[in-house]
């Protein structure tokens, strides 16, 4: 998903310049480097410790044991792999401004950074689906997201996610029709970024993204209509006794509240890549290279702000951190303790 960052510069050298087919290599000054290097190196660290500290406080404890949390410990995988095999090679990228690892590597890498992107929004979907249910119908919640469904709905999340990633950048689905062009014109050694025609282009950003984005927002529109209501009804105490147990409770409004946050966050860091993404074929790949990158590195800190939200908003997962920082996780029944 990350593209090659440039920077305009009189005379740029060549990623190898012993080959003629070599792209151009744009240097940045060694104290540039050394700042990128470090600031993409902290992001990759926070990205990969505080989603791992997610996974590890549901697994562990037994109270977190919900289908809610599942899909939260879904999209925690997701966060954790763009922070260890993401993150790193595209620091490389970003900063050297070539690609020296390979070009089954970069097919990997590729494949591996839309697959992740995938199915971070598809697991942001479900959790919308899984929302709407517990705050809309609150009684039919439990039957329809049972903990076999929500396992099934992540196995075939992750499914599609991988088919999508994988069969876009091995098949060259994201160049199918214009492959000429591309090797001829675009294609260089030492590059590694995403390239789609306009067809591609289109379908790959409208199925993975928008369209899953107007599915999201519109869930939470019609979930907060509701629970405003709700609790206008329980406010003027006009809300029959016969009614009370199909209201919602605080712990499920505030979870909603709190993944409607994960949410927002992630249409506000990923939405201006792929706007970028959907118009870069139509107006002849003008759109600068280094705008690209930075957009794509503004999606991937996403990742690294779920566990933050978490820690904001959820006392349990406070409360949880704090017990594996002192290794008290480590005793007899700890995976037993009430964290809220």
């Amino acid at each position: 998903m990350g593209y090659q960052m440039t920077r305009i510069l009189e005379n740029p050298s060549l990623c190898y310049a012993s080959l003629n087919g070599s792209c151009k290599k744009f240097i940045y000054p060694k104290e540039a480097q050394t700042v990128l290097y470090l600031l993409f190196a902290v992001i990759a660290i926070l990205t990969f410790l505080g989603n791992l500290l997610v996974i590890i406080t549901v697994i562990h404890f037994k109270q977190l044991h919900t289908p809610t949390n599942y899909l939260i410990v879904s999209l925690a995988v997701a966060d954790l792999l763009v922070g260890g095999f993401v993150m790193p090679p595209s620091m490389l990228r970003s900063v050297e401004t070539c690609w020296y690892l390979g070009t089954l590597l970069c097919k990997i890498h590729s494949s591996l950074d839309v697959t992740l992107c995938t199915a971070s929004i598809l697991n942001l979907c479900i959790i919308s689906v899984d929302r709407y249910y517990a705050v809309c119908h609150p009684l039919l919640y439990h039957s329809k997201m049972t903990p076999n469904t929500t396992f099934l709905i992540i196995f075939v999340c992750w499914t599609i996610s991988a088919f999508v990633g994988f069969g876009m950048i091995f098949l060259e689905l994201g160049i199918l029709g214009i492959e000429d062009f591309y090797y001829s014109n675009v294609a260089c050694e030492g590059g590694c970024f995403l390239y789609l025609s306009k067809t591609a282009s289109t379908v790959f950003t409208v199925l993975c993204f928008y369209i899953p984005a107007v599915v999201m927002i519109s869930l939470y529109l019609k979930i907060f209509h509701i629970a405003q209501r709700q609790a206008c009804l329980i406010q003027n105490s006009k809300i029959r006794s016969s009614q009370r147990h199909t209201s919602v409770g605080k712990t499920e409004i505030k979870a909603t509240k709190t993944l409607a946050i994960v949410i927002g966050v992630f249409l506000l860091f990923w939405t201006p890549y792929f706007i970028c993404a959907l118009i870069d074929p139509f107006i002849g790949h003008t759109v600068p290279s280094v705008l690209l990158d930075l957009f794509a590195w503004v999606g991937y800190f996403n990742s690294t702000c779920n566990p933050i939200v978490y820690a904001f908003f959820y006392g349990w997962f406070r409360k949880s951190f704090r017990i594996i920082l002192i290794g008290k996780v480590f005793q007899p029944n700890s995976s037993r303790i009430k964290l809220f």
